[in-house]
């Protein structure tokens, strides 16, 4: 069969200035007999080739992108191509998808992708796939698929799914249920080989303690430079902060979320303790690693001054990066279904509305209205990305020891932020 794996854009024409491997579609295409032809589409890089020839056409759909993924399919099933979809919006919105495919893979892709392939190869496809398990077993992409893509120089690498966590907000818990599964060590290392820079794509690196020290105790040797999602709680175990420095940590994505402890609570993050972001921070600093700090406006303690409060504390702190964010209610989350009763969404269904932006508040918080939220969030991230907050928050051991990567990195966040705010429709 002649297969085209897709990972749709936000929207027609958007290019993304940030440009990372794909995972899903490196190992849809690993798994993936070399009896079929495959060709694979990054539509946030390239054009797509909606008129060649192909047999099957599988995407792989964000909530982001429910609304673009629909209207490309639409394209494919008008001549007779079947369409599958997976990914973290089928799985949680099957029913809706079902009217827009021809088959719906819900959970990973490892232990369904084999069965789809032989479905439609015999001409029979059924109309939902369910993965056995949550989370299945991670398999390693086939990288050949990314290259001439012009990604950016940093090697995506999975180590395990899932999240003990249970954060109202979170999609990830609403996929994998609290689970967490990792892959052999030995998997892990053979795919660093050659690598320079790495990002552990993994939903919390620290989900499991003894997994984590086996992992850096392994390449400390190795020399890499390395970035990856973990929680603050890493500052209050100084056995595994210094091994996480030690072995070539390089910045850390975290999620603060607030400033206030009530609004912490109520989204099933207490043990985040806001009263202590500044010590923890002291401590990461100290280690030379950096920052990527991300927040969320709307829960019911903010008011119209919490994005001032919030853009100080960042600068203050000297975080590497920060993303401010409308809080976005993600379809499956505990989030959405509060929201939903209590009559405070502005959409049903956000992901299909034609008018919706990518800045867009998408809820009615109790301390401020709609279009606050949305203009407090664009205040915030235009105050921290200016050149004057880029250099005001350079002074640190850390973002002078990776100079480049500081400033290449604020650069690329600046026009991301820039070409998802020109969004229209989706």
């Amino acid at each position: 069969m002649r297969i085209d794996l897709i990972r749709p854009g936000f929207a027609e024409g958007y290019q993304s200035p940030a440009r990372m491997e794909p995972l899903a579609l490196g190992i849809l295409a690993a798994l993936t007999p070399s009896r079929h032809e495959i060709r694979v589409f990054d539509e946030r890089v390239e054009p797509l080739d909606l008129d060649g020839p192909v047999d099957l056409v599988a995407f792989s759909v964000c909530t982001f992108s429910a609304r673009r993924a629909y209207q490309l399919a639409a394209r494919y099933r008008e001549r007779g191509v079947p369409v599958v979809m997976g990914g973290f919006h089928p799985t949680l919105l099957p029913d809706e998808v079902e009217a827009h495919a021809d088959a719906v893979v819900i959970g990973d892709a490892e232990d369904t992708w084999p069965q789809v392939l032989a479905d439609a190869e015999a001409g029979h496809l059924r109309r939902r796939y369910v993965s056995e398990g949550r989370p299945a077993q991670p398999a390693a992409p086939d990288r050949r698929v990314f290259r001439g893509k012009g990604y950016l120089p940093v090697r995506m690498v999975q180590f395990g799914r899932g999240c003990p966590r249970a954060c109202e907000f979170c999609s990830i818990r609403a996929f994998y249920g609290g689970a967490v599964r990792h892959r052999p060590l030995s998997d892990v290392l053979a795919e660093l080989e050659g690598a320079r820079r790495v990002f552990f794509v993994d939903d919390n690196l620290m989900a499991d303690r003894g997994a984590l020290i086996a992992l850096l105790r392994a390449i400390v040797p190795r020399k890499l430079r390395w970035s990856s999602q973990m929680d603050l709680s890493l500052a209050d175990d100084p056995e595994l902060l210094d091994l996480v420095r030690r072995s070539g940590c390089e910045s850390l994505t975290i999620g603060f979320e607030s400033l206030a402890e009530a609004n912490l609570r109520q989204m099933g993050k207490a043990w985040n303790l806001a009263g202590s972001y500044e010590a923890r921070l002291a401590r990461l600093r100290a280690a030379g690693i950096m920052v990527y700090g991300t927040f969320l406006f709307g829960y019911d303690q903010d008011d119209p001054d919490v994005f001032r409060r919030t853009l100080a504390f960042a600068q203050g702190q000297k975080l590497f990066l920060a993303n401010f964010n409308p809080l976005q209610p993600f379809p499956g989350t505990p989030l959405y279904e509060r929201l939903a009763k209590e009559g405070r969404l502005v959409y049903d269904r956000w992901w299909l509305e034609p008018g919706y932006r990518w800045h867009e508040a998408l809820v009615r918080p109790r301390g401020m209205d709609p279009e606050t939220l949305t203009h407090g969030c664009r205040w915030a991230r235009e105050r921290f990305h200016g050149v004057r907050s880029i250099l005001r928050r350079l002074p640190t051991r850390a973002h002078v020891r990776h100079l480049l990567v500081y400033l290449a990195a604020n650069v690329v966040s600046c026009l991301d932020i820039r070409a998802k705010s020109r969004l229209g429709a989706r």
